[in-house]
């Protein structure tokens, strides 16, 4: 278990520096707190595994492929994707924004689709992968109002003080009322976010889809026109996934 434990430990460090050119055995010694010795074995092991590749010329470390192999074939078994999606394209050529779907892991939420428009060069970007706590952000928020109340409350208990449990519990029984959540400014200065929550024809939130767009030419128009938007993509899902029960 201690192995399997470092492996995934590497595998966070080298996702975390995904954007780099790899990372050098050295800086993942400090990152993972392991000597040198034994990070070079659980390396070598990793390699032979395919989780792990080596850059000849830098000697530097990056992900390897196995990982993007059993990702797809994860994703291919979730058949909900496939419903969704044709809606994300049909909502991002209306909006001419990024559109996104996020799934609820735990604590989490991870982006798992996201489509981008070629009409607009300024792109909000959020990684294909990326974890984000789930008090944070609009999409995470509308999950969390959408579900029931005491399995949302134990998420932000582990997540945030007594007070600010209290605080977003007022704000999610708002969403929940309107439908829809916003975000402005959360992750990244000059962003903005609409979210609604997807849910299953058992009523179980299985994921969020939102739209990203910086917020510093955003209108009262602009912002009830990408409101009415995800709610009509929403309302569609809901439709489609209900109808498969």
């Amino acid at each position: 278990m201690q192995s399997i434990t470092r492996a995934m430990t590497v595998a966070k460090v080298l996702a975390a520096n995904a954007a780099e050119h790899g990372v050098s055995i050295s800086d993942l010694s400090k990152q993972c707190e392991l000597p040198l010795s034994t990070m070079h074995r659980l390396l070598q092991a990793m390699m032979k595994q395919g989780m792990v590749e080596q850059d000849e010329g830098t000697k530097t470390y990056r992900l390897g492929t196995i990982w993007l192999e059993y990702g797809l074939q994860v994703y291919d078994t979730m058949d909900y994707v496939n419903k969704i999606r044709p809606v994300l394209e049909k909502l991002m050529r209306e909006v001419d924004e990024s559109v996104y779907l996020s799934k609820p892991v735990g604590l989490e939420a991870l982006v798992v689709e996201r489509i981008d428009s070629e009409n607009n060069p300024i792109r909000i970007v959020d990684q294909l992968g990326m974890r984000i706590p789930m008090n944070i952000g609009a999409a995470n928020k509308a999950m969390l109002a959408a579900m029931p109340r005491e399995k949302a409350t134990a998420i932000l208990k582990e997540l945030l003080s007594e007070e600010q449990v209290l605080e977003m519990q007022t704000l999610l029984q708002q969403i929940k009322k309107q439908g829809y959540a916003t975000s402005h400014a959360e992750k990244t200065e000059g962003t903005s976010s609409v979210a609604v929550a997807v849910v299953n024809g058992f009523g179980d939130v299985i994921g969020a889809i939102s739209i990203g767009f910086v917020s510093f030419n955003l209108t009262d128009n602009r912002l009830e026109f990408l409101i009415n938007k995800v709610l009509e993509a929403g309302n569609t899902i809901s439709e489609k996934l209900g109808s498969s029960t």
